[in-house]
């Protein structure tokens, strides 16, 4: 990431192009963003972690030798030996080598199912090794060696994939190095909270190997034992900087190549940057750092006199349902600081300021549970805060606005100031956050800091006198919001009335934004099918078809399967289907069963057969209710307290069909174990003795977030009425495509203001709300079954409009999962024809 860095800020300020420069790389492929590695596991791929745009590797100035690995320095001649046996001359040499993950010397650290996770061939490693171990219909056991930021994305990965985890920690509590204890406390309750087991003071003495094979368990220095299939060893690592030890370069007491402030070795040929380097007796495990030595090194190049401005320590972890920033003076070390702290144990919420001994400069701070304070507090480390410190951690209050000095730091990975941020909007004619991301970086890294540089933007360009619209589109100049009151309260019901009445289009077409927002504003106002007269022009490419579709061309099919019972016939049914059809069965998160792999022309006729064998449409086309998650519950389980399983398919069945500004998952655990992972759902709801616990806002936004608890111990009753209130109060009010979790921080007071609307009735709208939501449940119809009804709807679903009975003779689909495979004769036959033949989602081309 640091080499990436520097190449980028070299092309871009030596516009003479005096330098010419090579990167020689270990790795098989482009620079990735190894800070997002963990999000590799929720579906992005490798390409999708490349970092910056790809044309920079085809600057003329620019030559990236990839899986070429330096091997030899040769400081008298100027040149680099590789692997390969090339041997490169240089002026300047940067070492941006970084650093290899440390594996203690632990008894059977080599056994196989022991891992490290450092890139992405170690991810792709361990999820490959976890699915081959459930492919032999193991349930597995992971355990995570480390505690600290990489151990608990480790952890949150391994749950992922669906094993069992425990995280052990050598040390008193997890993240010691960014948290405190109490923050640590806090951060434990939450980590268990997903799931995930923590053992704290555990030493682990031995690896021993299963009898089958791979690793069995884990003994522990205190003589307990902890049973695994997979390790994960996250216990920090070292700087790599075996290439400079070998050319006489110096090397820290505890690793990393010697470095000025300029980023200079003791070979002025020579510097280095990023993790490798040592740097003021330290080496950084930090972005940041390494991007602003990336930047000093090229203005010295250039000839410029930058030295290094100090390390920006602040972190955040990156793990779904666990928010925990930390930084500056996170431990008081500073003599006279004072600490400022609040916690509610009961909410998982830990936050503390460290000021200075009169309480008004800010020194540093942790926040664990909610860190919507982040973004504004981190840029005023060394500055006075504005009135009482505490005023920042109360849970109703959050920062109180602050007029950042133009000096002060914004995003501090791409080391971007307020006054910059400001003069993109005055100097460069920016006018909105993308612009501004352009042409500052700002957001471009990590992404913390968007929300600050949202409001930034938005204060400047009022300053300027330029209005800052809420409007959802060029053609409505009403928010989301605001539209939906509008259509609500004048009753119209087609998308035409909704353009005359409200719109600015004089042609009322409409655009690819405001179309699907209004069908889905009249979904609730106005309930009808989504392919009725004009609505099925104003629909998504999914929600036109009522199936999802894939990157193939191809479309899947998700039966609704309420809570995720399901009865054997009705196993069959859905397995005789795919079967018939040639479809891909998958098993989702959500507990129903995906079919991939049907023609558009193929739709109808399984719709047909699935809604004979007693199911309708899952919605997962939609911007509606997914699933309702539930465990097993009382029903089965012998620590369920309430019967998990009959309220979630009451509930599925209850908000079936809801359309809302974006998708809805809910969940409900039969007890505090919590194996429905309600509260990582949009509305969870979790078993008490007493009734129902429920929490509301989880995974939504751009960074997932934890659900909230709303209200506690709840007959059934109150919590249905209280689910029906806050999903339409939801629907009512958020913006376009904005999930639960951000819409409960923008409504006024937050989680409080949520919570006085839907269970005090603080609008006067609890009557108006429980009777829409009957409106709701009494006029819904499933989609399939009135498609298939409706000869003029079938007509819709055809591969030729020309030629309805006939299915596209140019494709083959191959149900095939994974990686490409040998064609079959037949396929290489047709292949050779020219005829195109698709295997694995991919065209199939016949080499000789």
């Amino acid at each position: 990431m640091v080499a990436h860095r520097l190449v980028e800020a070299l092309r871009d300020r030596d516009a003479a192009g005096a330098w010419r420069v090579t990167v020689l790389a270990e790795e098989p492929r482009r620079p990735y963003d190894r800070v997002a590695l963990t999000s590799w596991f929720s579906g992005r791929s490798a390409d999708e972690l490349q970092l910056g745009d790809p044309a920079l590797w085809d600057d003329p100035l620019v030559t990236l030798r990839r899986d070429d690995r330096v091997v030899a320095i040769d400081r008298d001649a100027r040149t680099v030996t590789t692997a390969r046996g090339r041997v490169e001359r240089y002026d300047h040499l940067v070492l941006a080598t970084g650093s290899s993950a440390w594996v203690p010397p632990i008894e059977g650290a080599d056994t196989p199912g022991v891992f490290v996770y450092r890139t992405l061939d170690d991810v792709a490693a361990l999820r490959g090794y976890v699915e081959e171990l459930q492919a032999q219909g193991r349930t597995v056991r992971g355990a995570v060696l480390g505690g600290g930021l990489l151990g608990l994305e480790a952890a949150g990965a391994l749950q992922a994939l669906g094993a069992r985890t425990t995280v052990l920690q050598v040390g008193t509590h997890l993240m010691s190095a960014q948290v405190d204890l109490g923050g640590g406390e806090a951060l434990r309750r939450l980590v268990n909270d997903l799931g995930v087991a923590v053992r704290l003071h555990a030493s682990t003495t031995r690896i021993r190997p299963h009898r089958r094979g791979g690793v069995g368990r884990l003994d522990l220095a205190d003589g307990g034992r902890v049973d695994a299939d997979v390790v994960v060893v996250a216990a920090g690592v070292r700087p790599r900087d075996e290439l400079a030890r070998a050319a006489g370069l110096p090397v820290g007491e505890r690793g990393g190549v010697v470095v000025d402030g300029t980023c200079l070795t003791a070979d002025l040929a020579v510097s280095a940057v990023g993790e490798v380097a040592c740097i003021d007796g330290a080496c950084l495990g930090l972005v940041a750092p390494g991007y602003a030595m990336a930047e000093v090194t090229v203005d010295r190049l250039l000839g410029g006199a930058a030295v290094f401005p100090g390390a920006d320590t602040a972190t955040k972890l990156k793990l779904a349902g666990v928010d925990v920033a930390s930084f500056g003076d996170a431990f008081a070390t500073t003599p006279g600081a004072l600490e400022v702290v609040w916690a509610d144990p009961v909410g998982g919420v830990y936050k503390k300021l460290v000021v200075s001994d009169d309480a008004r400069t800010l020194l540093g701070g942790v926040l664990v549970g909610d860190v919507s304070a982040y973004a504004s507090l981190r840029p005023m480390l060394g500055r006075p805060l504005p009135g009482d410190p505490g005023a920042y951690l109360l849970p109703a209050g959050g920062a109180p606005d602050v007029e950042l000095p133009d000096d002060a730091s914004v995003c501090s990975c791409n080391n971007v100031t307020a006054g910059t941020i400001r003069a993109a909007v005055t100097e460069h004619g920016c006018t909105d956050v993308g612009a501004v991301k352009a042409c500052t970086r700002a957001g471009t890294s990590c992404g913390s800091c968007l929300p600050l540089v949202k409001t930034l933007v938005g204060t400047e360009l009022t300053r300027l006198g330029v209005t800052v619209s809420s409007a959802l589109c060029e053609h409505v100049a009403l928010s989301r919001a605001q539209l939906y009151d509008a259509v609500r309260v004048s009753g119209v019901t087609s998308f035409t009335e909704v353009m005359a009445r409200f719109g600015t289009d004089a042609a009322g077409r409409g655009c690819d934004i405001c179309k699907p927002v209004v069908a889905s504003i009249l979904a609730t106002t106005a309930p009808a099918h989504v392919l009725e007269g004009e609505r099925a022009a104003l629909q998504d490419t999914n929600d036109h078809v009522m199936a999802n579709l894939q990157k193939d061309g191809s479309y899947s099919v998700v039966p609704r399967i309420p809570g995720g019972e399901v009865t054997p016939e009705g196993l069959v049914a859905i397995g005789q289907v795919a079967q018939d059809f040639g479809l891909y069965t998958k098993i989702t998160g959500g507990q129903r069963i995906d079919l991939f792999g049907a023609r558009i022309d193929q739709l109808p006729a399984i719709w047909r057969r699935l809604v004979d064998a007693g199911f309708e449409s899952g919605h997962a086309y939609g911007k509606s209710l997914r699933t309702v998650k539930s465990c097993v519950g009382s029903t089965w389980c012998r620590f369920g307290v309430q019967d998990s399983v009959a309220l979630a398919v009451m509930l599925e069945l209850r908000y079936r069909g809801l359309r809302s500004p974006h998708k809805l998952k809910l969940g409900v655990s039969g007890c505090a174990r919590e194996c429905a992972e309600a509260r990582g759902k949009d509305v969870g709801v979790i078993a008490t003795d007493k009734g129902w616990n429920l929490y509301v806002g989880g995974n939504g936004g751009f960074t997932p977030r934890h659900a909230r608890l709303l209200a506690e111990d709840l007959d059934t009753e109150t919590l249905v009425r209280t689910i029906d209130r806050f999903l339409l109060y939801y629907v009512r009010t958020a913006d376009r495509l904005q999930r639960t979790a951000p819409w409960v921080d923008e409504v006024e007071g937050g989680i409080d203001g949520v919570r006085a609307v839907v269970l005090e009735d603080a609008l006067g709208i609890a009557a108006d709300l429980d009777a829409q939501m009957a409106q709701h449940v009494e006029q819904y119809e499933d989609e399939w079954r009135a498609t298939l009804d409706d000869p003029e709807k079938l007509r819709r679903f055809a591969s030729f409009v020309n030629a309805p009975d006939v299915p596209d003779p140019s494709l083959a689909y191959v149900p095939e999962r994974g990686q490409a495979r040998p064609a079959t004769p037949e396929e290489r036959a047709a292949a050779e024809r020219g005829e195109p033949v698709l295997v694995a989602g991919s065209t199939l081309e016949v080499r000789s």
